[in-house]
């Protein structure tokens, strides 16, 4: 991956969704980070690095489908460990801005993510196919919109 100046970050951090602004700085996905790492045998010099990693994805440099080959590859790891990380990764850190992400990489998040989402993986995004256009504030508005199913009616 090539290396990229502090201004040239700060340019592509300032141009981000606030949710992944929010994401890279996180003390909770540091807590996560940290945890997914030793969880995983990882020693804890190689912390940063996995964390490098995962910023390259939240910034729009390195694909979330790639994410694990580059674990496998620039850390050494063997493609079922750099596979469990990929996947609490994904359920702790990917999953909550998974809509930017796709925004970002101007697609569904195919490798990373399947049709039928699994445990640990982000769902995929509908094609043009299966959903109509809809703007961000449409999508605001119908989700609001939707009845609580869990509440009761108080008469």
């Amino acid at each position: 991956m090539p290396e990229y100046t502090k201004e040239q970050l700060l340019k592509l951090y300032k141009d981000l969704p606030a949710d992944l602004k929010e994401a890279i700085f996180s003390a909770e996905n540091a807590d996560h980070i940290y945890e997914v790492v030793i969880r995983n045998g990882l020693a804890e010099n190689q912390v940063p690095e996995v964390a490098a990693r995962i910023g390259n994805v939240l910034l729009g440099l390195l694909p979330p489908s790639d994410f694990q080959a580059t674990l496998e590859k620039e850390l050494k790891l063997e493609k079922t460990t750099a596979r469990k990380i990929l996947q609490e990764i994904n359920r702790f850190i990917f999953f909550p801005v998974k809509q930017s992400l796709a925004e970002i990489y101007k697609v569904g998040l195919e490798e990373v993510a399947s049709t039928t989402p699994t445990p640990g993986t982000i769902a995929a995004e509908p094609t043009a196919a299966e959903e109509p256009t809809v703007t961000r504030a449409t999508k605001r508005k119908a989700e609001t919109e939707k009845a609580d199913t869990y509440r009761e009616p108080i008469e």
